[in-house]
């Protein structure tokens, strides 16, 4: 497994309000705006999954695996020839301060760790800063 893992970004809301946003994708309502429609297309969610295209690689889905209220999201992707697990750990420091880190673990081989290695730790990177960036209290 290759491991990509973000800095820990700090948000200035509580571990509550963040869990309640990140452990239900019916919330990426708010965020779909701020996704460049040529980088990732044709969004559908419910409470446990999400759904989008990503060209070229085609339809990509994640399940959310486990809950553990205002610690921890485990996600797993679905429709990839390659497994994706991705945890979104928090811990709360004060009452409006959680700490947040992303991880994602892939079954990569060779050759596509190559190609996606960089592209894949922006990517965590990007969006480890906009999720410390939402306003968990408003949405």
């Amino acid at each position: 497994m290759t491991e990509f893992t973000s800095e820990v970004k700090t948000i200035p809301h509580n571990d509550a309000d963040v869990f309640r946003v990140l452990s239900d994708f019916r919330k990426l309502e708010v965020v779909k705006d701020k996704i460049p429609e040529d980088k990732l297309k044709e969004f559908s969610f419910d409470q446990d999954s999400v759904s989008f295209r990503v060209d070229p690689v085609g339809e990509v889905a994640f399940q959310v695996l486990e809950r553990e209220p205002n610690k921890l999201v485990k996600f797993k992707s679905d429709k990839l020839p390659f497994d994706i697990f991705l945890w979104i750990q928090l811990v709360s420091k004060a009452e409006k301060d959680t700490r947040l880190r992303m991880t994602v673990r892939a079954d990569l081989n060779p050759f596509i760790r190559g190609m996606i290695e960089k592209p894949m730790k922006e990517a965590v990177d990007k969006i480890s800063d906009m999720l410390a960036e939402l306003p968990y209290d408003q949405i």
